[in-house]
């Protein structure tokens, strides 16, 4: 019989100093073994099997975004893997770091996650340098889930359809173009700003809370353009509300495979990939984490989740804690420097 990872064997060997259940249960009952357990000291979850209740995701954007469509697909996968719902909790603002808080805050029992878009945070850790929570100090990776591509959109009324024909429009009106962001400090915001720095224009930022908010101002043309996910965006792309003009990303994305990159189009040495990661808060239990490592590992074998994220422009990356420790110390560095050499601050 396959061994509970969650409640050590019973021993059976006489030099073994951990007492069997039988032996305990003979000389006092149930009361002597929590006494024993608990003097021993095996931590509670040992003492029952995990989970036993509902999980709680957060997530540091508005519902419909990238974010949150990748946390619901991935909460519904663990859902049926755990045996107990997974639900996900909006906690959208100040460029993520809202979100981060209040997953940074939370219990460290193993019923608490924080579906990081780990990017976004990398580019909000530098440019909030005295928020109170932190990814890498408050947290405890899991494992990497994907990649969810950035795609440069703009309204039909733009007169442009390629890269080039863009910027040569920005440069024609430096200074008086609007473009739109998922907030101060995030991913779509910065990747705007690099656009800038390289193409050498310039163009008015307008913050949303995310992109849901931004979207409507987008498609009524209020705003011209944005970089925004495939996921979001994709919609309003198929009804002709929108025109895609390049992918961010450092490769092609498979749903849109004539689409160039920005760096294909016209600006070399442009990427902005856009990796996502499943975290706990510091001090959750490690047998827990790797628990949850072997659900996520499962959900994305999956070939229906790999279909449905593939529809929506992400890419399955799943990676192990170790490896997701690796790719946000990487993120950190490298956009770190992106923002020190474009002279990004909010």
């Amino acid at each position: 019989m396959q061994s509970n990872p969650f409640f050590p064997p019973a021993s059976s060997s006489p030099s073994d100093p951990v007492p069997s259940r039988r032996s305990l249960l003979r000389h006092g009952g149930g009361l002597a073994l929590a006494a024993a357990m608990a003097s021993l000291g095996l931590p509670a979850h040992a003492q029952s099997r995990y989970p036993t209740r509902p999980l709680r995701m957060v997530i540091a954007f508005p519902p419909a975004g990238a974010t949150d469509i990748l946390a619901r697909i991935i909460a519904q996968g663990m859902t049926s893997q755990l045996g107990q719902s997974v639900v996900v909790e909006n906690k959208p603002g100040a460029g993520g770091m809202i979100g981060l808080d209040a997953g940074a805050k939370a219990p460290a029992d193993g019923y608490n996650l924080f579906l990081c878009a780990l990017t976004n945070q990398a580019i909000a850790g530098h440019l909030y340098p005295k928020a109170t929570s932190d990814i890498t100090r408050d947290f405890e990776p899991i494992a990497l889930l994907a990649n969810g591509a950035h795609i440069l959109n703009v309204h039909p009324s733009v007169p442009a359809k390629t890269l080039p024909e863009f910027i040569t429009w920005l440069k024609a009106n430096d200074g008086k173009i609007n473009y739109a962001s998922q907030g101060n400090g995030t991913l779509s915001h910065l990747e705007a700003e690099l656009l800038q720095q390289r193409a050498g224009v310039t163009a008015v930022h307008v913050p949303y809370r995310g992109s849901s908010q931004a979207l409507p101002d987008l498609i009524s043309g209020k705003v011209s353009f944005m970089f925004d996910s495939v996921a979001a965006s994709q919609p309003f792309v198929k009804t002709g509300q929108l025109r895609q003009l390049a992918v961010a990303t450092s490769k092609r994305v498979p749903i849109y495979p004539d689409l160039p990159t920005v760096a294909e189009a016209g600006l070399p040495g442009y990427d902005a990939d856009n990796w996502f990661g499943l975290y706990a808060p510091k001090g959750t239990p490690a047998d827990i984490r790797a628990r949850l490592g072997e659900v996520l590992e499962k959900v994305l074998a999956d070939a229906a989740v790999i279909d449905s994220l593939q529809q929506k422009g992400y890419v399955v990356t799943y990676g192990d804690a170790r490896r997701l420790a690796t790719v946000t110390a990487s993120d950190r560095a490298k956009w770190g420097t992106v923002i020190k050499t474009a002279n990004v601050s909010l």
